[in-house]
């Protein structure tokens, strides 16, 4: 049951990061809810940086749903704790760059804590 849970979360981050990844090329000016202040949505240069980032969540999404259909949950347990990385990453960035602690930790290091959980869910199971 644990285990089912924690591969219906792992999903859903998959799937959120996905949807993060087509927003941004979709809506470049959402990336201001990053949390980075003053971020130059308009400016050719920052769309480029956006749309590498994009494709980085789009991927991890993926390997997610690759893991999630043909790994062990053991498997999934261990990328899930890698990944975990990015948003907590992410939280030090916005952090670096004088950004909102709310989005710091209400957003990235939130997203980072739940990964490690579900790590944890997974690699005990």
């Amino acid at each position: 049951m644990l285990t089912t849970t924690a591969n219906v979360l792992a999903g859903l981050i998959g799937a959120g990061i996905i949807l993060i990844g087509v927003n941004a090329f979709r809506a470049p000016q959402a990336a201001a809810g990053f949390g980075i202040p003053d971020t130059p949505t308009e400016d050719r240069t920052f769309r480029a940086w956006l749309a590498v980032k994009a494709v980085r969540d789009i991927a991890s999404g993926i390997f997610i749903f690759i893991l999630l259909a043909g790994a062990t949950p053991h498997l999934l347990g261990w990328f899930m704790l890698a990944a975990a990385g990015m948003p907590a990453g992410d939280a030090l960035i916005v952090l670096r760059s004088d950004g909102p602690k709310a989005v710091a930790y209400g957003v990235h290091a939130a997203t980072a804590a739940v990964m490690v959980a579900i790590s944890v869910v997974l690699l005990v199971a």
